[in-house]
């Protein structure tokens, strides 16, 4: 695999799940960036994941790493709950930041990392992938270019009953360490708290990305044997309107798409299981011309795209690629309004959380 002569060097925070299926690899595939160092306060993890993916400094502690001069930027990719905490360390240090979504789990702690991001100049983007899909980004290229007004945008995330045999069939098999750092609690007992996050986070931000601001949301919510489903009806600022489904877990295969409906055409999407890294199926129709289109989009790494947008933007000045500090803040922001929505049945408009 070719490198550019110009790489981003990035440090890795967290050798659990998410590092090993998806940014270990992503930065040793990507063109413009190189994996330079890890940091795990489990050393086991340390020690196998830097034999498996040539990383050239281990660090089982967060401060000592940061102070490396080599390291240009992190990848933060452990649990919610310390996701602002180790990206403000990052900035006071001088790096850059691309930490998984959600930003955190309050709307307030996300404002303060903002606040401390913009004093300092550096970039703080956002893990959601899915706007590296390039089936996404071809129908968003469609709606901003060519749909005209929007009318209605529906959008679905729904995690399937079958979705653990998948992943367990395509991931790297997860090493686990006993002396994995864990959050204090059990953030997964409040069901409702944990599936939004994890997986509402990645609907809010994929309805943003397509149809724009969204002003206020109707969230209903019913909890039956054991599932969960959340049917909200969405105002966006330009006028148009939507529905979002998330749906904990159906019994069916993975269910994830979008329907866009506007003055000069319409957007059909299909996403897949996101460890199958696999595009979204994306079919356009314009009634300006009349005809379907459907592009192949071949590259289905989205974190590997992901980290190439994100050093891009670092060493060649880009415009940011992914998702920002405020669509972060914004996508906290929602998801805290359905909630609200969904406790007292009203509608809540996102100016008011």
């Amino acid at each position: 695999m070719k490198k550019d002569s110009k790489l981003l060097k990035i440090g890795v925070l967290g050798c659990g799940q998410i590092s090993q299926a998806a940014h270990l690899e992503a930065c040793n595939r990507a063109h413009n960036a190189k994996l330079y160092a890890i940091c795990d306060v489990a050393e086991d993890l340390l020690e196998k994941m830097a034999s498996s993916h040539n990383v050239r400094v281990t660090y089982n502690d967060y401060t000592r790493m940061l102070a490396d001069p080599e390291i240009d930027a992190v990848i933060i990719g452990i649990a919610d709950q310390f996701h602002v905490s180790c990206a403000k360390q990052a900035i006071l240090a001088g790096k850059h930041v691309l930490v998984e979504k959600p930003l955190g789990v309050t709307v307030q702690e996300c404002e303060e990392l903002r606040e401390l991001s913009e004093k300092a100049g550096l970039i703080v983007q956002v893990g959601n992938m899915k706007r590296f899909d390039q089936g996404v980004c071809f129908a968003r290229d469609f709606i901003q270019n060519e749909i005209g007004e929007l009318l209605v945008i529906k959008a679905w995330y729904c995690d399937s009953t079958y979705r653990y045999t998948v992943t367990d069939n395509v991931q790297p098999i997860i090493v686990q360490s006993e002396k994995a750092k864990k959050p204090s609690g059990d953030p997964k007992s409040d069901k409702g708290k944990y599936y939004m996050l994890t997986h509402g986070s990645h609907l809010v931000d994929t309805a943003r990305f397509l149809g724009g601001e969204i002003k206020s949301v109707d969230a209903q919510l019913v909890k039956k044997y054991d599932s969960y489903s959340w049917q909200v009806a969405v105002e966006f600022a330009n006028g148009s309107i939507g529905n979002l489904d998330l749906t904990v877990a159906v019994r069916m295969d993975w269910h994830e798409g979008f329907h866009v409906y506007g003055e000069h055409g319409s957007v059909v999407g299909k996403t897949y299981n996101p460890w199958l890294f696999k595009s979204s199926d994306v079919e356009v129709f314009s009634s300006k011309d009349g005809l379907y289109r459907r592009p192949i989009a071949a590259d289905g790494h989205f974190y590997k795209r992901q980290v190439e947008g994100f050093a891009d933007t670092i060493l060649n000045h880009t415009a940011l690629q992914g998702a920002s500090i405020d669509d972060g803040i914004a996508a906290m922001r929602t998801i805290s309004a359905i909630h609200q929505s969904a406790a007292t049945g009203r509608r809540v408009n996102l100016a008011d959380v």
